[in-house]
């Protein structure tokens, strides 16, 4: 069966394009048609930008018609609602920033927009990015469309949940702990976190500044390339951007890799993955090996402090970025305060969610006088060993494989009561962000139920390349069946 052209990839619809088969328009139309038949029972999306998109599509058709086409022109993109958006509201899942409107658009959705890109909606989240289901956002959860009683994964569950539902062709997400690459996981698409530094966080609502990073969704490899083509580069108003050269990611497509090592660390095959997730992680290997790749066993030492230093350090970041939300210039104030003390304690109460006052008091705490060498220093300390075991691991092998999460996605509820297991729920991709290299979720197979499950790529720094030429080569050469949420 012919996919429709809410379900096509970027090159599809670029080919198309380029035939005149189709019109930007139309693909912008059969996307919010799909929006319209779907979003009510999923809530992929926090705000939707039909108007503007309208507009926009009209005048892609118009470059089109002219031969002045950019990368993306015509394309429906979704952005997650954390990324500011010039006179477009941008909450971050939050009741403190309902009505805030940025006065200019964060680095990458000016390049979405120079590119061409249709930019469809908004998409939910957990609130601040503080959260790994979907479930903290202010203004509702988003569920997996491959099941409606579970979660999307998070924190961008909605940015993934769009791209699975052909409510958007690709969309952009942020990443912190793994918030790209678990929702692509549990979501059945594909989903990568750049090395820091290497897409310009300007304009990004900040969450933890030393690890945040912002990423494509994409349904294949090769349109992961091409978001990845059109994000990437250095940006002088973002102090961490790096000024490396961006090579052409699309060159990395089809490539073989026959006489690479692929290194399995035995720190991640740990008690209470999944069994199914575990074999199709087996399947997988075996399919690379059958490509002429090596499999070699590595060793990731300080992986066990993965989730403690990760759970001082964001918190003690988010503590400090938080601070700004006071009632003051800009986000929610409180209307019945009586003085100044009281009219920041009550907006700050009122205006931010329970996970994201959780955080902050824990970060508090961290920095806080006589704790601060305790926590953040010793956290920051053992974080520079877990970047050496990568530096390490790299030396023996060109790829990491992991599976993205422990599990496919969970109900709905089910683990809202207990924050550690929530936060384990991240276990196997905190590392990448601890140590600033890039990571890949890409889909490699289905559980018994037919929920999807992620295979994770992680290499050295600034070596995107390398994933998307392994994924690509896994997505070719994948035994199971592809599928699409039954809708």
């Amino acid at each position: 069966m012919a996919a429709g052209l809410h379900e096509s990839t970027i090159h599809e619809l670029q080919e198309k394009l380029r035939r005149g088969d189709v019109t930007a328009s139309e693909i912008t139309e059969a996307v919010f048609s799909r929006i319209e038949a779907v979003d009510g029972r999923i809530k992929s999306f926090i705000t939707i930008m039909r108007d503007s998109a309208a507009a926009c599509a009209r005048r892609a058709d118009e470059a089109i018609r002219a031969g002045k086409a950019g990368p993306l022109t015509g394309i429906p993109i979704a952005v997650k609602d954390i990324m500011c958006t010039k006179g477009v509201r941008t909450t971050c899942g939050s009741r403190i920033l309902e009505n805030f409107f940025p006065p200019y658009d964060a680095t990458v959705v000016r390049k979405l927009k120079e590119g061409g890109a249709v930019i469809v909606g908004k998409t939910n989240m957990d609130e601040f990015a503080m959260g790994s289901s979907t479930e903290t956002s202010f203004y509702g959860i988003t569920r997996n469309p491959w099941d409606l009683g579970r979660i999307p994964g998070g924190s961008s569950g909605g940015s993934a949940a769009a791209v699975a539902a052909g409510e958007c062709i690709a969309s952009l997400g942020s990443d912190t702990g793994g918030s790209i690459r678990q929702p692509a996981s549990l979501c059945g698409v594909v989903g990568m976190k750049p090395t820091y530094g290497r897409v310009s966080r300007y304009g990004l609502i900040a969450f933890a500044s030393s690890l945040d990073q912002i990423g494509p969704f994409t349904r294949d490899a090769e349109d992961c390339a091409i978001l990845l083509n059109a994000i990437c580069g250095y940006d002088p108003l973002d102090s961490t951007s790096v000024p490396v050269e961006t090579p052409d990611y699309r060159s990395f497509v089809g490539k073989d890799i026959k006489g690479w090592k692929f290194g399995v660390p035995r720190e991640y095959l740990i008690e209470g993955i999944d069994p199914e997730v575990a074999g199709l992680m087996e399947e997988s290997i075996g399919v690379l090996e059958s490509l002429g790749a090596e499999r070699v066993d590595i060793s990731l030492p300080h992986t066990e402090y993965c989730v403690a230093v990760y759970y001082v350090i964001a918190p003690a970041e988010a503590s400090s970025n938080l601070a700004r939300y006071d009632g003051v210039k800009y986000g929610y104030r409180s209307p019945d305060a009586r003085d100044l003390i009281e009219m920041y304690r009550k907006s700050r109460s009122e205006g931010f969610g329970a996970e994201v006052k959780r955080r902050i008091m824990i970060g508090t705490y961290a920095l806080s006088s006589g704790y601060y060498d305790a926590y953040y220093k010793k956290a920051s300390q053992v974080r520079t060993l877990i970047k050496r075991d990568f530096e390490e691991a790299f030396r023996k092998c060109d790829v990491i494989v992991t599976p993205t999460a422990p599990t496919a996605a969970f109900r709905i509820g089910e683990k809202t009561d207990d924050p550690l297991q929530m936060y384990l729920s991240d276990i196997f991709t905190i590392s990448a962000n601890l140590a600033g290299i890039p990571g890949i979720s890409t889909p490699c197979g289905y559980t018994g139920k037919g929920l999807p499950v992620g295979l994770q790529l992680l290499a050295g720094h600034f070596q995107e390349g390398k994933l998307i030429q392994a994924a690509s080569a896994l997505e070719r050469n994948a035994k199971f069946e592809k599928r699409r949420p039954a809708l």
